[in-house]
Order: structure tokens, then sequence, then C-alpha cells
């Protein structure tokens, strides 16, 4: 090889090299590029954007019973106050949230299960990990009527968050809720849904 070809191949391949990223540039460069591909987790709200919603309870699967809630933003959660008719006279009746908010089928089941933003184990708000939409029971008279005041902690109403329950369904359900049976508590069939809607 003559010394210019020698010269100019030398020249090329620094040329290429300078050119090249080092393997320390290329793992950031794909670092990066791996991180913003990647979508961040949406952060869990603290605090509402909507202040006052309702949920007007219809009958499911078979049931008589019907009802209106009131829900508000109160606290670590919402606090959700009404009446309930037409239940198991002096009879305990678990209440959650569930995650969609499809009252459509005749047994209640398009809603889904209970709303669960934070990925819990079922349980008992208050006391230890619970779901989102975990609500103590309800009792009602002898006349079958619940007078509710009950709360769901870490939840918001409105601002799209993991944890917004606007929109969402209210279930009540045919017995008691046990607070430890998973997923559900045992409570037993879907006898009444509404969705909660900003007032």
């Amino acid at each position: 090889m003559t010394p210019i070809r020698t010269l100019l191949l030398a020249a090329g391949v620094a040329g290429l090299a300078a050119c090249a990223s080092t393997p320390q540039e290329s793992a950031t460069t794909a670092t990066t590029g791996a991180t913003s591909a990647a979508q961040a987790p949406t952060a869990m709200a603290t605090a509402s954007t909507v202040h006052n919603a309702r949920v007007n309870l219809s009958a499911a699967s078979g049931s008589l019973v019907s009802g209106t809630l009131d829900v508000m933003a109160m606290g670590d959660g919402l606090h959700l106050t009404g009446e309930i008719g037409g239940l198991t006279p002096n009879g305990t009746h678990a209440i959650h949230i569930h995650e969609k908010g499809d009252c459509s089928a005749a047994d209640a089941t398009s809603a889904g299960g209970h709303f669960n933003p934070h990925g819990n184990p079922h349980g008992r708000a208050g006391h230890g990990a619970h779901h989102g939409g975990d609500m103590d029971n309800i009792v009602a008279d002898a006349e079958g009527v619940a007078r509710v005041d009950v709360h769901a902690m870490g939840v918001v109403l409105g601002g799209g968050a993991p944890n917004d329950a606007l929109g969402k369904a209210v279930i009540v359900h045919g017995g008691a809720d046990d607070y430890t049976s998973q997923p559900t508590g045992d409570a037993g069939n879907r006898i009444a849904c509404g969705i909660i809607r900003a007032q």
C-alpha cells in the first residue's frame, strides 16, 4: 500500500470514529429515549375539583331498592348521605363505589369491580388497606329504609386523576360486607346501582 493510500485510509477511520457516539453516549441516548417513550405514572389527586355530586339509585337484580344520595368532597375523601328504600327490614347492606359508570346490566355487573385506584386488597375504610370504593355497611330500619352517612377515603370528585370517582357507579348489595373476603367482602347480589354525577 502506498504512503498516500495509507494516509487516506487512516484519515477515513479517524473521521468515522469522531462521528460515532461513545458507548456511554449511546447508552444515555437509549435510556433517554426509553424514558420519554414510556408514559410517566399519573399521580393521585389530593383535592376535588367538583364539590358536590348526586347519585340516583335504581333497582337491580329484581329488587325494589331505590334512593338518592348526595356526594360531597370532604377531608380525605368523599362523604355520602341520603336515603335508600326497599331494603330488607332491619337488614345490613354493603355499599361501594365501583370502577365503571355503567348500570345497564339487569344485575348491575356492568359496573365492574370495586373502584380500586391504589391497587389495595379489599378491606374497611379507616382500618388498614382497602379499596377506594370501600365504605361502611348501611343498616335499614323496620320499614326497610336506610339513612346513609358513609365515607370513602382516598378518592376525589373531578379532575380525571386515577382516584377520581366522578362518573363511577355506586352499588348497594343484598348482604353485609364482612370487610375481609376478597375481593368483594362476600356482600351478595347487586340490588341497586346509580352513577355519581356532578351537581
